[in-house]
C-alpha cells in the first residue's frame, strides 16, 4: 500500500456525543445510574461492597437491568478499576405516522425520524390505539450503544 493510500481513509461523521462509552471507575457508580455488563447498557438496580483478604481489592457487586430487553444482569469488579458508563439520552419526539411496524416521528426542529420499530405489547399497542383515534402524540425515544426504543407516550398539550 502506497503513502497516499493509507491517508486515504473515510472518517464517518457523528454527533457531540460521538463516544458509545466513556470510563468511571467502579467506585463512583450509583444505583439508578447506568454501566455496561456484557457489552448491554443498563440501569444499576442494586449494588454492594465487600471487603476481602488483606491483599485483595474491595470488590463492587452490581445488579441492573438491560434497558432495552429488561433482563437481569450482573458484574462483579474491584472497585478501583473502571467500568464503562453508556452515553444514554432520552428524546421527545412528535408522532406523524406508523407505516410498515416503524413510527414516523419528528423533532421540534421539524427534522423527521423513521427508524424506530413500534414496542411490543402494551406500550405499542398504546401508541398504535392513539395514532387511529387522531391523538396528538408525543413519543420518549431512549437511545444507547446504537439502539434505540420507545419507552413511553403521552397527548401532546393543546396548542402547541
Amino acid at each position: 500500500m502506497s503513502d497516499d493510500e493509507a491517508h486515504n481513509q473515510t472518517i464517518e461523521s457523528a454527533s457531540a456525543n460521538a463516544s458509545l462509552t466513556f470510563p468511571m471507575q467502579c467506585s463512583a457508580l450509583r444505583k439508578n445510574g447506568h454501566v455496561v455488563i456484557k457489552g448491554r447498557p443498563c440501569k444499576i438496580v442494586d449494588m454492594s461492597t465487600s471487603k476481602t483478604g488483606k491483599h485483595g481489592h474491595a470488590k463492587v457487586h452490581l445488579v441492573a437491568i438491560d434497558i432495552f430487553t429488561n433482563k437481569k444482569l450482573e458484574d462483579i469488579s474491584p472497585s478501583t478499576h473502571n467500568m464503562d458508563v453508556p452515553n444514554v439520552r432520552r428524546n421527545e419526539y412528535q408522532l406523524v405516522n406508523i407505516d410498515d411496524g416503524f413510527l414516523n416521528l419528528m423533532t421540534q426542529d421539524g427534522v423527521s425520524k423513521d427508524d424506530v420499530r413500534v414496542p411490543e405489547g402494551d406500550l405499542g399497542a398504546e401508541i398504535q390505539n392513539g395514532f387511529d383515534a387522531g391523538k396528538d402524540l408525543l413519543v420518549t425515544i431512549i437511545s444507547a450503544m446504537g439502539e434505540e426504543q420507545a419507552i413511553s407516550c403521552k397527548e401532546a398539550p393543546k396548542g402547541s
